[in-house]
């Protein structure tokens, strides 16, 4: 305790506020430990009122944050997406809430059995920089239908953004239910070796494994979803125009920086140069231009240009062909814009092949059959999404019976997500845990087992000593 005590007083001011807020919340959590629905759905409530006033000043925080960030992309996938699914939970929260009555095995008799959803306490919430609207909002919400107190953690890589959030939640929410945190450094080690109920990250494998790591000091419950390299197979049946439509929203869409962006493509043989003369076409037609254009995003920062142009620059140094698509001929020299790029002639070894891509290029590969696709996917670790192009309903069904991915489209891209009533989530190297619709609210509740047993006590009959004629009954049933 004394340790403690002199290690606090060194800490700077910002873990100082830091652990002064988690010590409020789980005060606060003591005094009130099962919010009513009424009170949930007001706090929903409250959330929407100050969400939809700050929608533009969001908007722009992003595209300030991101250099240049298209704001009805922000609008659309973060903003609206996040209003609809408030709407899901307020109108099925109750529902969620009813004790749920179970079965009562017959050596129990009499009895009653339930299962009761408790709120888990204090959830820490660690949001990345691609999506930070919706990626701070999405399981904040979550949190608060479960009845959670909630302590975000904002990405130092998008500040802005940060600080709009921490200042907009602010408005209605007291310190003791719903607080931000900013910056980077020593905050981000300090957050998940709280002793959080449950932590949910948002990130890279790599930190996530780092926050893991620290959750496990306190036996902290962790949602992750890390991502991955979630391939996109078009069957030979498929129509390249069509699938060359539908994969360019996804691969276009935050200029790549999307968990769940086609990462990679598969196509039939022969099929190679129709994608790419389709693919150009389709995204010349949504951007003309691009160096100039606000639909067009830019990278995060620096250091995330520089690792896709590394990507780039090792795949033509191993004979990989790159293809620019460049409309307007435009140069992006000291810019952190990147034109929409195929790369054909990839191999496994390349390291444009290896990592998540996170960016705006989509390679391109030829499988000799169906089974040979899946046979690439299944030999590498389960991504977070996987998307399979075919109007034949039997086909896709084999398909996704024979891969693992947390989540799957058929004939789309990246738009599961977006549907309230289906979990996200990864599963193996692409994350744990599910949230988004009831999956979420079961995530960051605790289902408590409830039997309770009437005046007459029935256990007395087979209390020792073991052999009377009702242990005689047991044993002959446990027989049979």
């Amino acid at each position: 305790m004394v340790a403690n005590l002199v290690e606090m007083s060194a800490a700077s001011p910002e873990i100082a506020e830091l652990h002064r807020v988690f010590k409020l919340q789980k005060q606060a959590c003591r005094q009130h430990p099962m919010p009513s629905a009424d009170e949930r759905i007001a706090h929903l409530d409250q959330f929407r009122r100050v969400f939809v006033k700050y929608i533009d000043d969001l908007a722009q925080a992003a595209s300030d944050d991101f250099g240049s960030r298209s704001k009805d992309e922000t609008k659309i996938a973060e903003i609206l997406t996040s209003l609809e699914s408030l709407k899901y939970y307020k109108k099925n929260l109750r529902k969620w809430m009813r004790p749920e009555k179970r079965h009562v095995s017959a050596i129990a008799m009499p009895a009653s059995a339930k299962v009761m959803y408790q709120p888990l306490g204090v959830v820490g919430i660690i949001v990345p920089w691609n999506y930070p609207i919706f990626l701070a909002v999405g399981p904040l919400m979550c949190a608060l239908a479960a009845g959670n107190r909630v302590i975000i953690k904002m990405s130092g890589f998008t500040p802005r953004v940060g600080e709009t959030i921490k200042q907009m939640l602010a408005e209605v929410f007291a310190e003791d239910l719903v607080s931000v945190f900013t910056g980077r450094g020593e905050i981000s080690e300090e957050f998940p070796r709280l002793p959080f109920d449950q932590i949910t990250f948002t990130g890279s494998t790599n930190v996530g494994r780092i926050v893991m790591a620290e959750a496990a000091k306190n036996l902290t419950p962790v949602l992750l979803e890390l991502g991955g390299k979630s391939p996109a197979i078009v069957h030979e049946s498929f129509p390249i125009a069509d699938a060359a439509e539908r994969i360019s929203f996804g691969k276009c869409w935050n200029a790549g920086q999307t968990c769940v962006a086609p990462d990679y493509l598969f196509v039939a043989p022969g099929k190679t140069q129709e994608f790419v003369s389709e693919f150009t076409a389709q995204v010349s037609k949504m951007y003309p231009t691009m160096l100039n254009n606000p639909d067009f995003t830019s990278i995060i920062n620096d250091k995330q240009y520089k690792r896709i142009q590394n990507y780039l620059d090792d795949a033509r140094a191993q004979g990989a062909k790159i293809i620019e698509i460049n409309p307007a001929n435009e140069s992006f020299e000291n810019t952190r814009k990147i034109p929409v790029t195929l790369v054909t002639g990839v191999t496994p070894d390349m390291e444009i092949m290896k990592n998540e891509i996170f960016g705006p290029i989509l390679p391109i590969m030829e499988y000799s059959s169906l089974d040979d696709a899946l046979g690439f996917v299944n030999d590498r670790q389960h991504p977070l999404a996987l998307y399979y192009f075919d109007w034949n309903s039997g086909r896709a069904d084999y398909v996704a019976k024979n891969t693992h991915s947390g989540g799957m489209c058929i004939n789309e891209v990246m738009s599961h997500v977006g549907i309230d009533d289906m979990p996200f989530g990864g599963v193996g190297a692409s994350g744990m845990g599910k949230y988004h619709g009831r999956e979420g609210f079961l995530t960051m509740s605790n289902a408590k087992a409830v039997l309770e047993k009437p005046r007459f006590y029935a256990m007395r009959f087979v209390l020792p000593p073991f052999n009377k004629s009702v242990h005689k009954i047991i044993k002959n049933y446990l027989l049979k």
